[in-house]
């Protein structure tokens, strides 16, 4: 069996409507209170604008009616008119018909035509004209109205017009039928409305009898008075054009976007038996003011707009109360929650010296709780008990408000008995009225910082020792300012405590370094380097020099580089060694190769002494003839005065030949020192070739020399080069004398041209002889010290020759010359790069006399 309910008992059962009044209550109980408030502020507005929407309703409905029962109007009286026009237009068709019928049966001639035209016209006001046109449009007879001008009467006699009513003539012709016609309207006559009226003699068209009518006497005459009185009407054509009647001007275009605005009541239909061609239209003249119109709207409008601001102030009112009181309790709530959270501990005193509150960091510091301190009297139990006596006179000293305004350090004691060290910073506590309550005190733990500050000094002291010990100055400065940050041991002892000697390094090294106050060269206190990135300056390579200070008698090598200092002031850390002991061993090695470059110079002149000496015997051979010959003839008395003078000359000029020869070779092996100038090219070439040629003719060798014009100067020594072109020289001539070439093939071609070499211009110095080259084992060991591949040589020729060219920054190449697997000579090429300003003549001469070292 089913449990079935029991049944309800009379007096027991819920009413149910209850249940859902109980559910809404539950409902809003289980609302927060805000909630409550924001429903119960939104339930009025709501009822007002409900209210206002169904007043809007309302009057929206009332108008749509009314608009509804206006076009109803319109229509049935329009539909009433066009019933009128209508029954009018026929009755006037049936007696033109009865006319055309008397016509066609010949009853009616034209003189009776005219008469009865004349009294269809005296008895419808809207009839114009009646026209007989027979079959080839000749016009028999025509009576038209004394109202219409005289210039638009037809004559009888006459041919109708082609173009007048040309179609409806036709139309009417093919259709056998009456036709209704609207002529083209024209500004110089009234609109018509013409009826074409067939004639038929045998059953054949014998033309039409046209009828005129005035639209303007038919809508008068036609449509009844008090549909007139009513309405604005109409007669338009199919393409809407006025015709006759009038219409009601149009609304503002404005007003009439608005969307409580109507269009006028109207409507329209086609007069038949006209048919679509017109059409009759009639607007209902405004009576009402419509809804915006009616007071009593506006009356409702204003007074719920009213109570809807009056009730969105008050929401408003309320809800920034609210969200005062929010923000309140956040701020409480964030105060205390950061007050708990913050790690500096918190004590607040009354006047009399009572704890009055302290913050959870305090009580974590000291191990205490806020129970057991809150209301507490000094001593306080996290004060130690040897410090009692310190500590209380502190605390007096704070009551009385002689405070210390950075702080004073003490030692707190744990619940635990253990001590750690805090700093306390005092500060009188106001409240909101401006007066003072007591004192508020801040506590920090500093054990860890004064452990970390005593690992940076012992730190500071290990750096300090290991920079007072180096055997190198170094000083630090900031840019723009006089303040020497840093100097060590060697520094204070070669310059003292200030930054004369800094200044001065940088000076000497050419660094390039912010103007200082007080310097020559400081114009404002403008910061040389001010808006350009520091972060660039600081991560640069460290530049570097060497400097010779006179005050101490020392060559110093100079480095130094930007770098923030601990304030985040950029300034200028140099480090200058003392490098004398170097610099004199560098200068040892530069005259120990200068003595080399000499002696070689020499081995090469003793090696050219044969050929030098031949060149010297032509000129002595010469002025030795010319002088026995002068001293017979004048001995004989045969010589006169102007064979004297010619002899003497020759003898000059090959005394000169001679003293150029002895001049030029002095120069070439006699030792100076090296001296870098900007040097001729061409000038530096005809010397070589000068002291070469004597070697070159004296094995039989042709010298081919090519200069290119407009060549660039080089910063060389002259000497030096000449002395590698004419190594390369002799060289290649006995390279062509070893290898027995016949005398067409003892050439030496020499060429100095401009070209790029790494994107960089330089001039190539090459020489090309038509020897046998250069074996592959030779090639490999060219440059080395002491190998030759001559058994009387002693092998520093090219090894001399590249360390000259290196140390003006060039290079040196050889290679073989092959014509297909024969080698046919060998090219020894040099680069010199063009010439550069140079910074210091005496770091030029320092870079030269390296490069001597190391040749």
């Amino acid at each position: 069996m089913q449990n079935r309910p029991p049944p309800s008992q009379p007096g027991t059962a819920k009413p149910v409507a209850a249940a859902p009044i109980t559910s809404w209550r539950n409902w809003w109980r289980r609302q927060s209170p805000t909630h409550q408030d924001r429903l119960a502020l939104l339930a009025p507005m709501a009822s007002v604008l409900l209210f206002l929407a169904a007043i809007v309703v309302a009057f929206w409905y009332l108008q749509v009616e009314e608009i509804d029962r206006e076009q109803e109007a319109v229509k049935r009286d329009v539909e009433y008119a066009q019933q009128r026009v209508r029954l009018r237009l026929l009755e006037r068709q049936e007696q033109l018909m009865r006319l055309a019928r008397d016509v066609s049966n010949k009853e009616v001639d034209p003189e009776e035509f005219m008469a009865r035209s004349e009294s269809l016209e005296a008895q419808y006001p809207e009839m114009l004209a009646i026209t007989w046109i027979n079959a080839r449009r000749r016009i028999i007879a025509s009576r038209a109205a004394p109202s219409v001008p005289t210039a638009q009467q037809r004559t009888a006699g006459d041919i109708l017009k082609i173009g007048e009513t040309e179609n409806s003539y036709s139309l009417t012709r093919e259709l056998q039928q009456p036709v209704y016609a609207q002529p083209p309207a024209r500004a110089d006559r009234v609109a018509l409305l013409q009826l074409h009226v067939p004639l038929a003699d045998g059953g054949k068209f014998a033309g039409v009898v046209l009828g005129e009518y005035s639209l303007d006497g038919l809508l008068r005459y036609g449509v009844p008075t008090e549909v007139s009185a009513k309405y604005s009407v109409a007669l338009l054509d199919d393409k809407g054009k006025l015709l006759a009647g009038n219409t009601v001007p149009a609304r503002n275009p404005a007003a009439s976007l608005l969307p409580w605005t109507t269009p006028p009541n109207e409507y329209e239909v086609p007069v038949s038996p006209v048919g679509n061609g017109l059409i009759i239209r009639a607007q209902a003249y405004r009576t009402s003011m419509g809804v915006i119109g009616s007071g009593l709207f506006w009356l409702v409008s204003a007074l719920s707009m009213l109570t809807a601001w009056m009730l969105i102030a008050t929401w408003r009112h309320t809800r920034r109360r609210v969200q005062v009181q929010q923000a309140l309790v956040s701020e409480t709530n964030f105060r205390r929650a950061m007050e708990n959270s913050m790690l500096t501990g918190m004590r607040a005193l009354d006047l009399q010296g009572r704890i009055t509150y302290v913050n959870a960091a305090f009580c974590q510091m000291t191990g205490w709780s806020e129970r057991e301190l809150v209301g507490r009297t000094a001593p306080f139990p996290y004060w130690p008990e040897a410090d009692l006596e310190s500590l209380s006179a502190r605390l007096e000293d704070e009551l009385h408000g002689r405070t210390i305004p950075g702080g004073f350090q003490v030692r707190v004691k744990r619940k635990s008995n253990s001590l750690f060290d805090a700093r306390m910073y005092t500060s009188p506590l106001i409240d909101a009225r401006g007066q003072q309550t007591g004192w508020m005190t801040s506590m920090t733990d500093i054990t860890e910082p004064n452990r970390i500050r005593e690992q940076l000094s012992a730190s500071y002291e290990r750096f300090t020792t290991v920079l007072e010990a180096l055997d190198a100055s170094v000083s630090v400065a900031p840019l723009g300012s006089k303040e020497l940050l840093f100097a060590n041991k060697l520094y204070r002892l070669w310059f003292g405590s200030h930054t004369v000697g800094h200044l001065q390094l940088v000076a000497q090294a050419g660094v390039v370094s912010s103007s200082h106050p007080g310097s020559d060269d400081a114009q404002d206190d403008v910061d040389g380097f001010m808006g350009l990135p520091t972060d660039t300056l600081t991560q640069a390579h460290a530049g570097h020099s060497e400097v010779f200070v006179p005050e101490l008698g020392k060559w110093l090598e100079v480095r130094s580089r930007y770098l923030t200092w601990v304030d985040g002031r950029l300034a200028q850390m140099v480090i200058a060694t003392d490098i004398t002991p170097r610099r004199h061993a560098e200068e040892l090695s530069a005259s120990q190769a200068e003595r080399a470059q000499s002696a070689s110079r020499l081995i090469t002149m003793g090696e050219m002494a044969s050929s030098v000496a031949h060149e010297l015997n032509q000129p002595l051979t010469a002025i030795n003839n010319y002088c026995n010959g002068m001293v017979s003839r004048i001995k004989g008395k045969q010589i006169s005065e102007e064979d004297l003078l010619a002899a003497l000359d020759k003898t000059a000029r090959q005394a000169q030949r001679a003293g150029h020869i002895i001049q030029r070779i002095r120069s070439f092996v006699k030792r100076s020192e090296p001296n870098r100038t900007l040097s001729d090219i061409p000038a530096m070439v005809n010397e070589a070739v000068e002291l070469a040629g004597i070697e070159l003719r004296r094995r039989n060798v042709r010298l081919n020399p090519y200069v290119a014009a407009r060549l660039p100067q080089v910063m060389v020594d002259p000497i030096l080069i000449e002395q590698v072109l004419v190594n390369l020289l002799k060289n290649a001539a006995e390279s062509i004398e070893a290898s027995e070439r016949p005398p067409t093939q003892r050439t030496v071609e020499l060429q100095v041209v401009p070209r790029q070499l790494d994107e960089q211009p330089v001039v190539e110095f090459s020489v090309l002889d038509s020897g046998k080259g250069l074996a592959p084992e030779a090639m490999e060991r060219l440059y080395e010290a002491f190998f030759s591949t001559k058994a009387e040589g002693m092998g520093i020729g090219l090894n001399l020759c590249r360390s000259i060219v290196e140390s003006h920054q060039g290079r040196m190449h050889a290679e073989n010359l092959y014509n297909g697997g024969e080698v046919t000579g060998c090219r020894f090429s040099f680069w010199l790069p063009l010439a550069s300003p140079v910074n210091d003549t005496t770091n030029s001469v320092a870079t030269t006399k390296n490069a001597g070292v190391t040749a």
